[in-house]
């Protein structure tokens, strides 16, 4: 029997995406089929390159392709992958960034700038375009945690307008008013200040093509987030908290902000940061210092994925104050960081599949959004 790649096809449409619930062929992920008597190779395209699903898909493809079409297959599977987006065409703004994502707390202190950073890092690794604004405008930390803290942007001129340059470092592009400022000069700027600062950081930047742009916002709820949510339309946002009942008390009114009426920001979910204490020594044992599941309760209760359960460790905090981070190196804690890269890419992919495009919040004059 001479096999088709009608056949292939039809084939591995059998094949589910765990995420999207849907085949590959009907959402277009089989690329390139190609048959040579019994030799059968083909491309899957994926959402993200960051997809922890791809030896998944790689089994399944192989299981239906010799159930359908024998056991005497040969199977050559290659991934690519082409990130979606949900932004509305045309949009004006940072046109070549794909999806944006808040990165956000209700309190300082819960490691929010080491989760965006690490993040960021491990997005990368994966083979993503990256880019984080530190919209922290009173505490920038982003040109610590990447070692850079002496860096000054450039400007070039793209088609006759003088555009900031972000600065690049470990594949990462980066804009902080860290940069701007004096290292050792305490911020000291009313709300009016601070918003114009992160606009400028949208509208006169050259961000390129970017798959994912981070956004590190300030602890709580401030003029910040309305100025991203009514300059940008946001994929998603992403909860930071430790697992104590204030962390998690303040990350409600966190979540609140972006998920209420008027707002309408979707949560990707939340992450657990310092989830348990594991000492360099003791590298199997795990230290529940500051309580023990909060983040998953606080998930179920908003009924959003846990993304991720992150340690209090040492190096991790060594790592970003040297510049460093911890996802740059091999081992355990990497892989931490690279699980909750994935757990982000598939929940923005999910969320471009099955919501609504992403759009610019509008808030009257004289309405407030209440937290």
């Amino acid at each position: 029997m001479n096999i088709t790649k009608e056949q292939v096809l039809e084939a591995l449409s059998n094949v589910m995406d765990p995420d999207l619930g849907k085949d590959l062929v009907t959402l277009n992920m089989i690329d390139g089929v190609k048959v040579d008597g019994k030799n059968i190779s083909f491309e899957i395209v994926l959402t993200t390159p960051a997809c922890p699903l791809k030896e998944v898909m790689r089994k399944d493809c192989e299981k239906f392709l010799k159930e359908k079409l024998g056991d005497d297959i040969n199977m050559t599977v290659t991934f690519g992958s082409l990130v979606t987006t949900s932004r509305l065409s045309g949009a004006d703004l940072i046109p070549g960034v794909k999806n944006i994502i808040a990165i956000a707390s209700g309190k300082g202190g819960v490691g929010k700038s080491t989760v965006t950073s690490n993040l960021a890092i491990s997005l990368t690794k994966a083979g993503a375009k990256v880019g984080i604004i530190d919209a922290d405008i009173f505490g920038p930390s982003v040109p610590t945690m990447f070692n850079c803290e002496n860096e000054k942007p450039t400007v070039s001129n793209l088609n006759g307008k003088q555009l900031i340059k972000p600065i690049e470092q470990y594949g990462v592009k980066l804009l902080s008013i860290g940069f701007l400022a004096p290292t050792e000069g305490a911020i000291v700027w009313r709300g009016p200040m601070a918003t114009s600062a992160l606009k400028q950081f949208i509208s006169d930047a050259d961000w390129g093509d970017l798959d994912y742009m981070l956004i590190d916002l300030p602890p709580g709820t401030s003029d910040i987030h309305l100025t991203l949510v009514q300059t940008l339309p946001v994929t998603g946002a992403v909860i930071v908290t430790t697992p104590q009942k204030v962390a998690l008390a303040d990350a409600r009114r966190g979540f609140s902000m972006f998920s209420q009426g008027g707002v309408d920001v979707p949560i990707l979910g939340i992450v657990e940061n310092m989830a348990y204490f594991t000492p360099e020594e003791l590298p199997d044992s795990k230290y529940y210092i500051f309580g023990k599941g909060g983040g998953k309760a606080l998930a179920e209760e908003k009924n959003v994925p846990l993304l991720g359960e992150l340690p209090l460790v040492q190096s991790i905090r060594e790592s970003g104050d040297s510049g460093h981070p911890a996802a740059l190196k091999d081992g355990p804690l990497a892989d931490s960081f690279m699980s909750l890269a994935e757990n982000v890419a598939s929940q923005v992919a999910i969320r471009n599949a099955t919501k609504d495009k992403t759009k610019i919040v509008e808030i009257k004059e004289g309405a407030g959004c209440s937290v």
